[in-house]
């Protein structure tokens, strides 16, 4: 019975999403990896944000490659800037609380064989348009750099 009631309540439980190449927003850098990523930095702080936290995607996975049996280099390098906007943010929460899903906001950089690109998930119709927004002029300021 107990594992019966588990099930429901496990079916009835939504499926995580996952992001496809459709739901990325990139745009190309004419310039290196560190001028990207110094790029993206000064338009988030430009912007008047903080920046919570920066991933080192790029070296994690070149570290640990031999770790999971891949020789495969996915990036040269890769980094995701995480910060949030309290305005935004709590903007498209009023409108529904459980948009806090999509906080907080990254924006990254990747440099494949010397293609550098910033980019950022796409966000849904409605208030995460704000979101889309803002994120779309950090990368217009950091590509203009």
């Amino acid at each position: 019975m107990r594992i019966l009631k588990i099930l429901s309540v496990a079916a009835a439980l939504p499926l995580a999403s996952v992001a496809t190449a459709q739901e990325v927003v990139t745009t190309p850098f004419d310039g290196s990896f560190d001028d990207a990523t110094f790029a993206v930095e000064n338009a988030i702080v430009n912007k008047g944000l903080v920046i919570d936290y920066v991933s080192h995607v790029g070296e994690m996975l070149n570290r640990t490659g031999g770790d999971v049996g891949s020789d495969t280099m996915i990036f040269d390098a890769a980094e995701i800037f995480v910060f949030c906007s309290a305005v935004v943010s709590r903007q498209v929460m009023e409108a529904d609380p459980m948009n806090i899903v999509h906080c907080p906001y990254g924006i990254f950089v990747a440099d494949q064989g010397g293609d550098v690109t910033i980019g950022h998930r796409s966000y849904p119709e409605g208030p995460m348009q704000a979101v889309q927004t803002l994120l779309s002029e950090i990368v217009t300021e950091a590509t203009a750099f």
